[in-house]
Parts: C-alpha cells; structure tokens; sequence
C-alpha cells in the first residue's frame, strides 16, 4: 500500500503528549477558507514555486531527461536560485512504518509517539491503516476534522491511542458556506467519538469573525459536554502558500 506525505516534522511539541514525529498526510475533503496547510488539500504532489525568488530565466521550461520532472513541464533541478521544490512524496507503508518506528527510543525516552495530521489522514484510510499495523509499541495520535464515513472513522478509532479533532463550526450552513461541506457527519462521527473510549481533545481554529464568535464558542461548548478542548489562534501567514503552489 503506497500513500503520498507532504511533510514530516520532527521533535514536536503540541500534537500530543511528550516529543512526536508528526506526519502530514496529502489530500482533504474540506476547504476551509482559512486553511493552514493549503498544501496538504490536493491528494497529488504539486510543485511548490518561490515567486519571490524567481528572476524569469526560463531555463527550467528547457526539455530535460529527468524522470521525476516530466508530470510538472519544468526541470526541478536546474533552477540557479532554488526556487522549484515538489511537495509531497510517495512512501510505501513499510518505509514509512520502518522511518516511524526508528524514532521508538526517543518516544519511550520523552513519552511521545508519532501524530498523523493533513490535509485530513483519514483520506488516505486504508495507507494509514497499514502503516499502523506495521509499528510496533508506538503511541499513535491523529488529527482528524471527522469528515469520513462513519465505518471509516470507527475502524480507525481500534487503531489509535489518542485523537485531535476539529469542531470548527457548530451551526451547519455556515459550517458549508466556510469549509465546504456539511458538519452533520462530524457530529456523528464525534458522538462515536465519545463512545468509544478513546481519549481525545477537541480542537476549535480561532477564526476572526467566524469561528471566534460568542455564539459559535457556546454551541461547540454545548455540544461536546465539558470535553477536554483547546481553542487555536489564527496563523495568517499560512495563506502566503496559496501563491506557491502549482
């Protein structure tokens, strides 16, 4: 089973308890309008372009014999300034599983594990699936926004220790007016949640005007009952990427 990653970060802090690898899978069913990782929403790697570094040569449009360059048009290696870079990378299930679980002495030194996030891991099921059933002893995280089909979502929840998922909208048409889709699913899928056992924390994106609103806070709080849940602010740097990416 292949799957395609579009980053790994290494010695992380806040995607769960003690020091993680968080592992960033392609691909998302939503389309957040604040979204901070634009680059994980296509399932397929994508070429990622420095505007600001790019003094229009036109060299990288030359016809070259690299294998890896012909689905983008351009040459990715013979940019003077660097500014061309491919996000996202195919792995199969038992090199990442094998790349995981060669971090296992600094998990069990530290108390930490690895975090799958996205884009939205549960895109990719069943590659994650798999990776999963290849570690060994490693506490396994996801952030999840919970748009997945409900037997997805429960044969998911056997496989992991700890869940992050995203209420980011409690009230439905603005919920598909700002991210694209109807949360009625996500409520479902988080009263599975509750009833599964699993230890999880709910996660809110403090959006100005949208998700921060009174209103919009005191429904999610409502909603999920004295649960453990953390409020995110905004990074609105991430939606520099937009405008990197091809």
């Amino acid at each position: 089973m292949k799957g395609t990653v579009f980053k790994m970060e290494e010695m992380t802090l806040h995607d769960g308890a003690g020091v993680r690898l968080t592992v960033f899978l392609k691909g998302c069913p939503l389309r957040c309008a604040w979204c901070h990782n634009p680059e994980g929403l296509h399932p397929n790697p994508q070429l990622f372009y420095k505007k600001a570094k790019c003094v229009d040569c036109g060299i990288c449009r030359r016809v070259c014999g690299h294998l890896d360059c012909k689905k983008f048009g351009r040459c990715l290696h013979i940019c003077p300034n660097d500014c061309q870079s491919v996000c996202g990378a195919e792995y199969d299930a038992e090199t990442l599983a094998g790349k995981i679980q060669s971090y296992k002495r600094i998990f069990d030194a530290c108390g930490g594990g690895v975090t799958f996030s996205g884009g939205e891991p549960l895109m990719q099921w069943k590659f994650l699936s798999d990776v999963i059933d290849r570690l060994n002893g490693v506490q396994v995280t996801i952030e999840t926004s919970g748009y997945a089909s409900k037997q997805i979502f429960r044969e998911m929840l056997e496989k992991v220790d700890f869940v992050y998922m995203d209420i980011k909208l409690f009230d439905g048409a603005l919920h598909k007016k700002y991210t694209g889709a109807d949360n009625a699913l996500i409520k479902s899928n988080f009263a599975i949640l509750k009833e599964s056992g699993v230890p999880f924390t709910v996660r809110t994106p403090l959006i100005g005007g949208i998700t921060d609103t009174q209103e919009n806070l005191r429904a999610i709080e409502e909603f999920i009952g004295g649960a453990s849940w953390e409020k995110l602010p905004e990074n609105k740097l991430a939606r520099v990427k937009d405008e990197m990416l091809i």
